[in-house]
């Protein structure tokens, strides 16, 4: 078994708390954000293995992107991957990954200084 810990990106990487390269990124960012995603944290040298939401952009909400983080993070039980902390600032999503992943430990980042909402980012991070 590995033991890693879960990072989300919009208000944690991107408030400047960061992993270690071991691991594991799971955000609510849909698939059709990836380009701008990568160009970000490349740009922040972040290398970390990265889970997107299989949902499109405007279908995704707070709450599948909590359900995706958590079935992601029993995914990775499955292949012998243990996330011990997740690091999240959505309230929404913290409480379906407790509930989905009792063992994890989610680490609630509070903060004002993003938004919670569905909204597009360019490669800097900022909302467009």
């Amino acid at each position: 078994m590995q033991y890693v810990n879960g990072f989300d990106c919009d208000g944690v990487l991107t408030i400047g708390i960061r992993p270690t390269c071991y691991d594991i990124i799971i955000t609510g960012r849909s698939y059709e954000e990836e380009k701008e995603t990568y160009k970000w944290l490349n740009k922040h040298n972040i290398i970390n293995k990265v889970y997107f939401n299989n949902k499109i952009f405007n279908d995704k909400t707070r709450e599948s992107s909590g359900q995706h983080k958590a079935n992601i993070i029993n995914f990775l039980l499955e292949n012998k991957v243990k996330i011990i902390n997740f690091f999240e600032d959505d309230e929404i999503q913290a409480k379906i990954i407790e509930k989905e992943c009792p063992w994890v430990n989610v680490i609630r980042i509070l903060h004002d200084l993003t938004n919670k909402e569905n909204v597009r980012r360019d490669d800097n991070g900022k909302e467009i």
